[in-house]
């Protein structure tokens, strides 16, 4: 329905712009789009002007036909659509397929309804730019967003959800919240400000925490290695054009988008007996990577990140049950952060890989016996695995049904190949060790940026940047609020005074659009009886209590990260 939608509204398009050149217009996950390069730029109104005429198309319930030309026909008939002409010339088969609605006829595989009068219930939502391809080379196209469903009722469902999305959307909460900023001179690369700073280190001190209790080993390796390193670990020939490189001395660097390859000349850099290993290095170090401006987003897709990322050295018989303490770590954490139904993908052999069968038996034979073992239900994808390894990936529904893929462990036999990694054996012989690259959380920025919108901002209080602001209604309550302010801040709380001459509903108002988790309301009555009045975020009110209460109350909260 969707896909037979975005060829309704490219009529629509040409129908208003007749030499509007069509580039191409796939279904998505819960909508469509179609490219133009248009003779101007469209406006809104000009959405509601392209839906108007989709539904007379729609309602002339016009058949969707099929047919199939050859490629020097399909040329020809194309002509005049210099984008359908290069999709045409890289086709190999010598004969392609179009669909047809009414005057309407594209260069199309399908499939697609019956009747044009079977979409039930559509909406264009927004207009976006685009480069041919996704190449910046090439020319910047208009892409037009929309969606369709099988009734009326779903699509308003849905677009009650884009509503709700683009309220916590972390890019506007970023700024309202003043967690981040972004600018053009380091483009992609977030700026965390004090209030982001807080939540960002809160995460990192988390993770340690895990990592003290699970038995890793935290290093710091540098940011920048000649590029003999990323050409011995394979990066240079396969991850090249997403690095940074730079020059000194006559001498080539590159940026390491990775931490395995250091990891790996730490753990060369000593001779390892079987009795040492599993051998386990995590490491926060920054990661630059190159991502094209036109796929940039945000937080969840940047140029400079850091991860919780971490690299097991194990023996072959120690895979199973390193795996199994990692998906115990990432159901732990998961809950804490209220991510319910994970989903579960485990990515077995490509054609391509490295390593013996008998390796890849034993490796994808250790990964089903933890899942089935935990009683974690999976998805098997055939021919998915990296390379060098099959792997596990964890995907998490956030507030708004929106998936995410967070955590993956994979297991890697080509790293020990390349740094020529060896253990000596409990038999005296020497041994390649098994790689497991593990992240739970995945970039800490993209998280950042996923828990922003799952919380809608108001983080809890062990996460929120301020935990607690006093409101005092007048100035005579002043010095009773410093003495609060400082007594809560002896308990290592975050604590604002917000000390304005404003009014007290609007600093209330203030304080609740900043998320602040609690807010203690001071007056002449809180003074005389010696107790706090505390407002919560929702806008509840809690009896009045004394000072010592609300410590326990609040430090209680923190403890148990709820």
């Amino acid at each position: 329905m969707r896909h037979s939608a975005s060829h309704v509204m490219a009529e629509a398009v040409l129908s208003m712009f007749p030499d509007a050149k069509l580039a191409i217009g796939p279904p998505t996950e819960d909508g469509f789009y179609y490219d133009f390069l248009l003779p101007r730029t469209l406006t809104p109104e000009d959405l509601a002007a392209l839906e108007s005429r989709m539904r007379q198309i729609v309602q002339g319930d016009h058949l969707f036909v099929r047919s199939e030309i050859d490629v020097e026909d399909a040329l020809r008939l194309f002509s005049q659509q210099p984008f359908k002409h290069e999709i045409i010339q890289g086709i190999p088969d010598k004969k392609v397929s179009l669909y047809r609605q009414s005057t309407f006829t594209d260069l199309c595989q399908g499939p697609h309804m019956e009747r044009t009068g079977d979409i039930k219930a559509f909406k264009l939502l927004s207009i976006a730019g685009a480069y041919w391809r996704g190449d910046e080379h090439n020319p910047m196209l208009q892409r037009i967003y929309g969606t369709a469903f099988e009734s009326q009722e779903a699509l308003e469902e849905h677009l009650k959800r884009l509503e709700e999305a683009a309220k916590r959307d972390h890019r506007k909460l970023g700024r309202e919240l003043e967690l981040f900023l972004f600018d053009p001179i380091a483009p992609a690369s977030p700026f965390f400000l004090p209030k982001g700073a807080i939540i960002y280190n809160h995460l990192v001190d988390y993770v340690r925490e895990l990592y003290q209790r699970f038995g890793y080993q935290e290093v710091i390796t540098p940011q920048i290695f000649g590029t003999e390193l990323w050409k011995r670990s394979g990066h240079y020939d396969n991850y090249r054009e997403n690095m940074f490189f730079t020059t000194a001395e006559d001498r080539e660097y590159g940026v390491k988008p990775m931490n395995c390859p250091g990891h790996a000349l730490m753990y060369a850099s000593r001779l390892h007996s079987y009795r040492d290993l599993p051998v386990r290095y995590a490491d926060f170090g920054r990661l630059h990577r190159f991502e094209r401006s036109g796929v940039t987003h945000g937080l969840t897709r940047v140029r400079s990140l850091s991860q919780d990322d971490a690299h097991i050295f194990c023996t072959q018989d120690q895979v199973q049950s390193e795996i199994s303490r990692f998906v115990e770590m990432v159901r732990e954490t998961y809950a804490l952060f209220e991510f319910h139904d994970v989903r579960v993908a485990l990515s077995l052999r490509p054609e391509k890989r490295v390593g013996t069968e008998d390796m890849w038996d034993r490796a994808e034979s250790a990964l089903k016996q933890v899942l089935q073992s935990m009683e974690m239900p999976y998805e098997p994808k055939p021919g998915e695995g990296a390379f060098y390894g099959p792997k596990i990936d964890f995907f998490v529904p956030d507030a708004l049904g929106r998936e995410w893929q967070l955590g993956t462990v994979q297991l890697d036999f080509s790293l020990p190949e390349r740094f020529g990694l060896e253990y000596i054996a409990e038999d005296g012989t020497q041994q390649r060790p098994v790689v497991v690259h593990r992240a739970m959380l995945g970039s800490l920025e993209r998280f950042i940026g996923i828990l922003v919108e799952h919380y809608g901002g108001a983080f809890p209080v062990w996460l929120a940047p301020t935990q607690v602001v006093i409101i005092p209604i007048a100035d005579r309550h002043l010095e009773y609020s410093r003495k609060i302010e400082a007594e809560l801040k002896r308990e290592n709380l975050r604590v604002q005074l917000d000390d304005r001459s404003e009014r007290m509903n609007l600093k209330i108002r203030e304080a609740q659009l900043q998320k602040v988790p609690y807010m203690i309301i001071v007056g002449d009555e809180e003074i005389k009886n010696n107790r706090l009045t505390v407002r919560l975020r929702n806008g509840d009110n809690l009896k009045a209590q004394p000072i010592l209460q609300f410590k326990i109350m609040v430090k209680g909260a923190i403890a148990q990260k709820s």
